[in-house]
């Protein structure tokens, strides 16, 4: 079955339009690429209130498997996306940041100040990533090979997970 992923970028200047999304392209690229069809796109500002709303018209009407952010996870006073991400998901999926994060400090020890999140809501996998086209590239390329088998599990298949 077929994975169909949202992808949100969270920026002022984007959503005022005085930046190109270039981290939102470079998610839709790799998605596209290992085969997960992306039906939403969007750029928002870094608003909490319109994070979640965004996250919650996805995963609930959107009926979205999987949901990137993209920007606002970091220490600034406008980095609010897990903080949104927070009220809307039911349960985390902390191995996912920490894999991401952990990877990240190998590369930059900027890795360590990421704030990003990952858990589920219904039916649907949200997922954070850094703002930069670079930072986006480097976490979403730690976890690609475990979104497919994770949104499985999260649609209720109860296959073995080891072979």
């Amino acid at each position: 079955m077929p994975i169909h992923a949202g992808v949100i970028t969270v920026s002022d200047r984007g959503a005022r339009g005085e930046r190109e999304d270039k981290s939102g392209r470079e998610v839709i690229r790799m998605l596209t690429g290992a085969t997960i069809n992306v039906a939403y796109t969007m750029i928002i500002p870094d608003e909490k209130e319109q994070i979640k709303e965004t996250l919650i018209e996805c995963a609930d009407r959107r009926k979205l498997d999987l949901i990137v952010t993209t920007g606002g996870t970091g220490v600034s006073p406008r980095d609010v996306t897990p903080d949104a991400t927070l009220e809307v998901i039911e349960r985390e999926v902390p191995g996912m940041a920490e894999a991401m994060r952990r990877e990240s400090a190998t590369i930059t020890p900027h890795a360590m100040i990421s704030r990003a999140v990952a858990g589920i809501r219904g039916h649907s996998l949200i997922v954070n990533l850094p703002g930069s086209p670079k930072g986006a590239r480097e976490n979403l390329t730690v976890i690609i090979p475990a979104l497919k088998h994770a949104v499985e599990k999260i649609r209720g298949d109860d296959a073995e997970c080891a072979s």
